[in-house]
């Protein structure tokens, strides 16, 4: 349990306002160690059932990623938990209705192509992660090639018309959307009275910069986050937290502690 009067009063106020609060987590760093191969990432022991535990008690729970909603659902399927997958420009409700951005959809024949390309091209030492709409090239395997994977990501974004995204050891090429954490938060919580974010990378920064200018404007509106640390990328995310814990396992105990606030004894 992590004792601390900032967590203990922020878990107050959510108990509180459960019928109109929302806690919304990142995925990888997050719910999950960092991995060199991302396909094979799972969430840390015992975060899936401190999630649902949470999501049975307050208004809404959502995971929001740069992961696939196809490979969120293998985790979190089944659960009152929305997921948001690729940034928002896919979801899937609760009730099993997924949908995909209409506009990112002529995009998938660019993206196939420079995943193509990638595998042929690039050091066969980079990992490719084909997501369908976005191709993700991971060079946490061959730090090393970091300048080759920014100069051909670069090189193929201009071709191409893709955005490129990076993160912890990895450079993604997504549709030149204007999608992103930020925006799915400021979609998702918009009847929210209360939300907490949690997360630890540069993707989550859009989200925290939404959640910070809801608070600068409606004084009424509570927000917590916490970070996980990240001593790769994560400076930036670690200043807009509220709390930091030390890894995705440090993180259960803190849920725990939130769904024990939730239950009916504690409120």
């Amino acid at each position: 349990m992590i004792e601390s009067q900032s967590v203990t009063d922020a878990l107050r106020i959510a108990a509180e306002r459960r019928q109109t609060c929302g806690f919304f987590f990142d995925f990888d760093g997050t719910l999950s160690e960092i991995r060199d191969d991302p396909a094979g990432v799972e969430p840390v022991p015992g975060v899936v059932a401190a999630v649902a535990e949470i999501a049975e008690h307050i208004r809404t729970v959502a995971v929001v990623s740069g992961r696939p909603v196809d490979f969120l659902r293998k985790h979190f399927g089944g659960l009152p938990v929305r997921l948001y997958g690729l940034y928002g420009m896919e979801s899937l409700d609760p009730d099993g209705t997924l949908w995909t951005d209409p506009e990112v959809v002529p995009w998938i024949s660019a993206v196939a192509d420079v995943a193509k390309r990638a595998v042929t091209e690039l050091d066969p030492d980079i990992l490719v992660e084909d997501k369908r709409l976005s191709v993700a090239l991971h060079y946490r395997t061959a730090p090393h090639l970091r300048a080759q994977v920014e100069r051909w990501g670069g090189d193929r974004a201009s071709e191409y018309g893709l955005s490129p995204l990076p993160g912890r050891m990895v450079l993604e090429l997504k549709p030149p959307i204007r999608r992103d954490k930020g925006g799915v938060i400021r979609a998702a919580t918009g009847d929210l009275r209360c939300v907490w974010y949690f997360g630890d990378d540069l993707g989550d920064l859009p989200a925290l910069t939404a959640l910070a200018d809801r608070a600068k404007a409606d004084r009424g509106f509570e927000v917590f986050r916490v970070g996980v640390s990240n001593p790769e990328t994560g400076d930036q995310v670690a200043a807009m937290m509220d709390v930091i814990v030390g890894s995705p396992r440090d993180l259960v105990p803190l849920l725990r502690q939130a769904g024990q606030a939730f239950t009916p004894s504690h409120t």
